[in-house]
């Protein structure tokens, strides 16, 4: 059970150590194993989520897709429950995919699935509720977008990407002005209330999207995500990895080989 072969030897001491050494070689793989069932808990859980986004936001999932969904199906004030449900994602995101940091690459079933695209729709689409939807203020909506780039950039910590940990609400985002309006004029077009000043809801939206932009483009870089809209369409150059006492230029693709 420990060993394929053996040279017998005459010293006690160098007997010991050899069974020893076969045994803990045994030993870890047992761990190994006993590990995967933990592993696949935090994959399962994380997809979960990923895979009902579809059915709310569409594939590859958008923030204006889930938006006019729970007009037409739901009523826009059910959307509080997204947000509560999609707080306790981002925790739980957290805590796995910084403690077992393999799961960040592990890929949903779909090829046109991302744990990170999931992500982003879901801080647009909170965010867009806050800017720009004519409805009652909601703390929760604040919640989620705060428990997401919160996750996001710990994440970020994680591999050691830099981002902005202070931006301001007029720093530049990957979003422009064109896209928005576009949008906004899709969702007025199909009868959901919008705030009338348009100028302030794109100040108000950028002054969220600005706290998650670079973290969100970023894993999406990092993980290869499959193309959504405002997220993985649009690549991010890593150009830091912050070290102790060093700052190194590098790629994307230069993350990848230091991670493996």
């Amino acid at each position: 059970m420990l060993t394929l072969g053996f040279v017998a030897v005459d010293d006690f001491p160098e007997y010991f150590l050899a069974f020893l050494e076969a045994l803990i070689g045994l030993m870890l793989i047992a761990i190994l194993i006993a590990y995967l069932p933990t592993i696949y808990g935090a994959f399962q859980r994380r997809e979960q989520m990923v895979n009902m986004l579809e059915v709310r936001a569409g594939s590859p999932p958008t923030a204006w897709e889930m938006i006019a969904r729970y007009h037409r199906i739901h009523g826009l004030d059910r959307l509080n429950d997204q947000w509560r449900a999609w707080e306790l994602w981002f925790v739980d995101i957290e805590e796995s995919h910084t403690s077992i940091f393999a799961v960040v690459f592990f890929r949903s079933q779909q090829p046109d699935r991302s744990w990170i695209t999931a992500a982003g729709a879901i801080l647009d689409a909170a965010a867009f509720a806050r800017s720009t939807l004519d409805l009652p203020s909601d703390p929760q909506a604040d919640l989620c977008i705060r428990a997401g780039f919160i996750t996001l950039r710990r994440i970020c910590d994680f591999f050691r990407i830099p981002y902005n940990p202070n931006p301001k609400a007029g720093d530049p985002i990957s979003i422009t002005r064109a896209e928005f309006d576009q949008v906004y004029d899709d969702l007025h077009a199909q009868g959901i209330p919008l705030k009338a000043d348009r100028e302030q809801a794109w100040r108000d939206y950028a002054g969220w999207r600005v706290n998650y932009d670079m973290p969100l483009l970023a894993l999406c870089s990092l993980t290869m995500a499959p193309y959504a809209p405002w997220s993985s369409d649009r690549s991010i150059r890593i150009q830091n990895i912050v070290r102790p006492g060093t700052v190194k230029q590098v790629s994307i693709e230069t993350i990848n080989k230091e991670i493996a």
